[in-house]
């Protein structure tokens, strides 16, 4: 099993960045594509960015704002955020799929960490 743990969450005004990032533990991390998910109050969870090996996929809303990336050596998934706005705001859930060809479907998705919320402020 794959444990998920977020950081780096918190409260931004608009036009800030923050960078999220998600360790991996109890498996190789290597083997997964990991992806970001977001939930704001009263909306479904929905698809942010997403990372194979080199192959990226990202939601039109964050196209050219948000970087997802990754270090293996690390264990690590990160989800850069820049020029951040009010409907940024979300509680953000990294995500671990091992099997699929499509990066942007939360079915595909084996494990999640507990997320962090991000609050992005006008």
């Amino acid at each position: 099993q794959l444990q998920l743990v977020e950081s780096g969450g918190g409260l931004m005004q608009a036009g800030g960045s923050l960078r999220l990032s998600c360790v991996a533990s109890g498996r190789t991390f290597n083997s997964y594509a990991m992806g970001w998910f977001h939930q704001a109050p009263g909306k479904e969870r929905e698809f942010v960015a997403a990372i194979r090996t080199t192959d990226t996929d990202y939601s039109d809303s964050v196209k050219g704002r948000f970087t997802i990336s990754r270090d293996n050596a690390k264990n690590t998934v990160y989800l850069q955020m820049n020029s951040l706005k009010p409907e940024d705001t979300a509680v953000y859930y990294c995500a671990a799929k091992s099997r699929g060809s499509t990066l942007d479907r939360e079915k595909e998705y084996d494990y999640w960490g507990q997320g962090t919320q991000v609050t992005v402020s006008s």
